[in-house]
């Protein structure tokens, strides 16, 4: 027997069983080496000796198994296969020749079989190879935040998500409970952090709707050259964040498998504490400094001891809200969510054509208009309906044969003055009919007509 075909255990038992036959090892020498038993050794050395190499090679090696499948069953699912259920794969395949052929075989000899004679079609893609990103350097050059949905507070409890945000160098995390992940939420969320720390360089989150803008641009956008953003897009610009879209989850793996370690660990702990609601969790998790523990536990050193946090010049609560830009009416009224607001006219009396509302989460809201803050009031149900009604009658035209229509339409021929028609006339004369319609008359009789308005 050659030593290429050899097992491992053979190749070493050869070369054990040759210093032995060199008389370089003892028999009792060699059973200590190789694990076997003195008596083993003496019936390999035995065979050794009468068969040489092959003599330590297993006797089974090249039978068939007495658990082997029939030739004559494989040649029938192999045939069954062909005619009846070609695409099928291993699985469902064993499963119908168990069932309509009295076939009996695993799912891993099926797939043997159909490998074997070229049957089984690769359906499965493969995994896509990604490259390990290294951690950032510094504390804050980056960090990633995502929402997780879980029964945080027990089965019994409806589900919320807990918004976590965490740095790519040293793994230190921030959270807080919110009911769903909203902009409102995320804004919150990174706005915990930020005065925690300081604004950090980037930001790594998912494809959220409230983080990609799916719009087509804006006028205004195409002119400035300006790409679409969300709300939260917009603010991560002003704050000089560079807000970074992932496109696997595997990207931003480090809040992915903090999440997955939260439902595990911080599950047990609210449940300990008796915690079962949001706003008790969220208190919770302040007084009982829940995550600056689990930084000492789990986090790590960064490469390099520089803070890449940017300190915090601007009003957080007007940056991490919601801006839009609206029109002023002609009587200077904002419509906003709803709700009618009139502006307040300055000294000189003018107002400008449009405003900026900026509303933060907690319900204060701000209207901005050529670099200054305008004074507005709300207008209450009984002002506003005052004020349609009025535009509605200053807006009010003529009814024509029930019909509007604008107030010089018909109004040519109501000047007052006398229009004569004869018979001859090829168009028939017309008189006033009721509610002020025309109506034709007999062309056969010559009437006099004054038109009145």
């Amino acid at each position: 027997m050659e030593q290429l075909a050899m097992s491992r255990k053979e190749r070493e038992r050869l070369v054990i069983l040759s210093k032995v036959k060199s008389k370089e090892l003892g028999r009792r020498d060699a059973s200590e080496i190789l694990g076997l038993s003195l008596r083993q050794v003496h019936r390999l050395w035995l065979r050794y000796v009468a068969d040489g190499d092959a003599g330590l090679a297993h006797r089974s090696r090249g039978r068939a198994s007495p658990r082997r499948v029939p030739a004559v069953d494989r040649a029938r699912a192999l045939a069954a296969y062909r005619a009846r259920y070609r695409g099928f794969g291993p699985t469902l395949f064993v499963e119908k020749l168990a069932e309509h052929e009295g076939i009996w075989i695993s799912h891993d000899t099926a797939r043997r079989w159909l490998r074997a004679e070229g049957l089984l079609e690769r359906t499965r893609r493969g995994r896509r190879s990604r490259r390990r990103r290294e951690r950032k350097a510094r504390f804050g050059e980056m960090v990633q935040m995502g929402g997780s949905p879980h029964a945080w507070f027990g089965a019994g409890h409806r589900p919320c998500v807990l918004m976590t945000v965490i740095d790519d160098a040293t793994g230190r995390r921030r959270g807080r409970f919110v009911e769903s992940e909203t902009t409102a939420a995320a804004m919150a969320a990174f706005g915990q952090w930020c005065e925690r720390f300081g604004v950090p360089r980037s930001l790594y989150v998912d494809r959220h709707a409230i983080y990609r803008a799916d719009r087509e641009p804006t006028a205004d956008e195409l002119r400035a050259g300006e790409e679409p953003a969300t709300q939260f897009g917009r603010a991560m610009t002003e704050l000089n964040v560079e807000l970074i879209l992932a496109r696997s989850p595997q990207a931003k793996g480090r809040v992915e498998r903090s999440n997955g370690v939260l439902q595990d660990r911080l599950v047990k702990e609210l449940a300990l504490a008796g915690v079962t609601g949001i706003a008790a969790a969220n208190a919770w998790l302040t007084s009982s400094a829940y995550f600056e523990k689990l930084d000492e536990r789990f986090g790590v050193e960064a490469a390099e001891t520089i803070d890449a946090h940017r300190p915090l010049v601007s009003v957080l609560a007007d940056v991490l809200c919601v801006k839009e830009r609206r029109s002023v009416g002609l009587d200077g009224c904002v419509q906003w969510s709803g709700r009618l607001l009139q502006l307040s006219a300055d000294v000189a009396g003018a107002l400008p054509r449009s405003v900026e509302a900026w509303e933060r989460f907690d319900g204060t809201l701000t209207l901005w208009g050529d670099g200054r803050r305008l004074a507005w009031t709300e207008l209450d149900d009984a002002a506003r309906r005052a004020k349609a009604e009025a535009k509605r009658r200053a807006g009010k035209k003529p009814i024509v044969n029930n019909k509007v229509v604008k107030p010089n339409a018909r109004q040519r021929i109501s000047l007052g003055r006398p229009t004569t028609a004869s018979a001859t006339t090829q168009q028939p004369p017309r008189e006033i009919g009721p509610r002020g319609a025309l109506r034709r008359t007999t062309p056969a009789v010559t009437v006099l007509l004054r038109v009145n308005g």
